[in-house]
């Protein structure tokens, strides 16, 4: 009994060090996370900054830009002389060396050793000016590759833009939260107090109770948005993942200027990258015409050739046994069967101008859309800014009514708590509609290519 008494101890104290040891490893684990994560302070400017020097996008769109340099740089050494250098060795072995031709016979020898050098330089003199458009389609292509990178840099910059005010709204609707539940546990105390004083009841307690959970479960909701933003804004900054946003304060700055809407298309015709890129698509489907044009053409070329002959066994140069023939010529060649053949090339040529040209129509309708939905955006948006704040003043003179009431006895808990909801709401109905407003700037400046500007 003693025995079995001992053990049954062990085991309870085996359970209690289990039992604990696991609770110190799950505080060990938080305070690791906690000591990993770093709260840092940023400001917009500082996420763009970060936005655009860490984003693999634009490093991939450098190195695109570099490979068309690089082409456009090969099209200009096609331009250049041609040049070459050989050298071979011939060793010939005869076995039947005699040659009878009647009385007479030719004896050649049982083996026979030749060296051949050739060195020739050729120069294009007229070439259909292929090589002069091949050189204009890469640098515009190169073009094109730079306004691509731009346009993906204002995309980045929009990207960062948009992450950085939606986390804003997130915690800005986090303060709310934290700041009426706040006020609605002292209501709750108060309500107790009355509740034990017999000035009203049970249910008028439960009500401020079941105000305050439903504000919690907002609260849930909220910082579970709040870590995936933080988290997708991490990566896009290139920071560490646990790294504890938070986002310098900012403003509706609702005095801005607003220009008439056909103002902001003219600046986004005259400044967006697709328009810019589809107007120098333009100019090469002209060159390519041009280029298989071209084709008809004859072709003029010069070339100089040097040759070293010799068939003395001894490799070594020696006067009399070589010769070096130089020679000098201009080559004209006409493919004049591209006459029939190569119409449907240019007539496709062509076709593929006239697309271009169709796409820049549908470009200019999208932009025009684009910025008209942008500009109303940001119309709506400061005009429920304006219409917020009146609500918020209403809604605080309205609570303040209330509250005297109920301390009074006049006005019922639910009436109070009714007062305190939508408070409650239309402060963040304001704080979202700031940062939307703040977004919906940035987006019309991206619709008229001046993010980045």
């Amino acid at each position: 009994m003693i025995m079995n008494t001992q053990i049954n101890i062990s085991h309870k104290q085996l359970f209690k060090l289990s039992l604990v040891g696991l609770i110190a490893a799950m505080l060990l684990i938080a305070f690791t996370r906690n000591a990993n994560a770093q709260d840092r302070t940023i400001t917009l400017k500082e996420a763009i900054d970060l936005g655009l020097q860490n984003s693999k996008t634009l490093k991939l769109s450098q190195a695109k830009i570099d490979e068309a340099v690089s082409q456009y740089n090969q099209a200009k050494d096609r331009a250049l002389p041609t040049g070459s250098v050989s050298f071979t060795y011939d060793r010939a072995q005869i076995p039947y060396n005699n040659l009878s031709f009647g009385k007479t016979s030719i004896d050649l020898p049982k083996s026979a050793n030749a060296y051949l050098g050739i060195a020739s330089l050729n120069e294009t003199i007229f070439g259909g000016n292929k090589l002069k458009y091949a050189r204009q389609s890469t640098d515009l292509l190169t073009q094109v590759s730079r306004l691509d990178a731009d346009n993906n840099k204002d995309q980045i910059t929009y990207d960062v833009i948009s992450s950085y005010y939606n986390l804003y709204k997130v915690l800005q609707s986090i303060k709310v939260v934290n700041q009426n539940i706040t006020t609605v546990d002292a209501q709750i105390h108060q309500s107790q107090r009355f509740f034990e004083q017999g000035l009203v009841t049970k249910n008028d307690v439960l009500r401020f109770q079941l105000q305050k959970a439903n504000i919690q479960l907002n609260g849930i909701d909220l910082e579970s948005n709040r870590k995936i933003i933080n988290y997708s804004l991490n990566v896009l900054l290139g920071l560490p993942e646990t790294t504890q946003l938070n986002i310098a304060e900012i403003t509706a700055d609702t005095s801005r200027a607003i220009s008439p809407l056909a103002a902001y298309i003219d600046t986004a015709m005259a400044n967006r990258q697709e328009v810019k890129q589809l107007v120098l698509r333009g100019r090469v489907a002209e060159t390519n015409i041009k280029d298989v044009q071209a084709n008809v053409l004859p072709n003029v070329s010069a070339g100089l050739s040097g040759y070293y002959v010799d068939a003395n066994g001894n490799p070594l140069p020696k006067i009399g046994n070589f010769i070096t023939p130089v020679t000098i010529g201009v080559t004209a060649s006409w493919n004049f069967g591209a006459l029939w053949t190569n119409k449907n090339k240019v007539t496709q040529a062509k076709i593929q101008r006239e697309e271009v040209s169709i796409n820049q129509g549908i470009l200019t309708d999208n932009v025009k859309n684009e910025v008209n939905q942008d500009y109303q955006n940001y119309l709506q948006a400061l005009d429920k800014i304006k219409l917020l704040q009146t609500s918020i003043a209403q809604a605080s003179e309205n609570t303040s009514i209330l509250e005297s009431k109920y301390k009074s006895n006049i006005a019922s808990a639910t009436d109070r708590a009714d007062a305190e909801t939508l408070l409650y709401q239309a402060q963040i109905n304001l704080e979202l509609a700031k940062a939307d407003a703040g977004l919906a700037y940035y987006t019309l400046l991206k619709a008229t290519g001046k993010i980045n500007k």
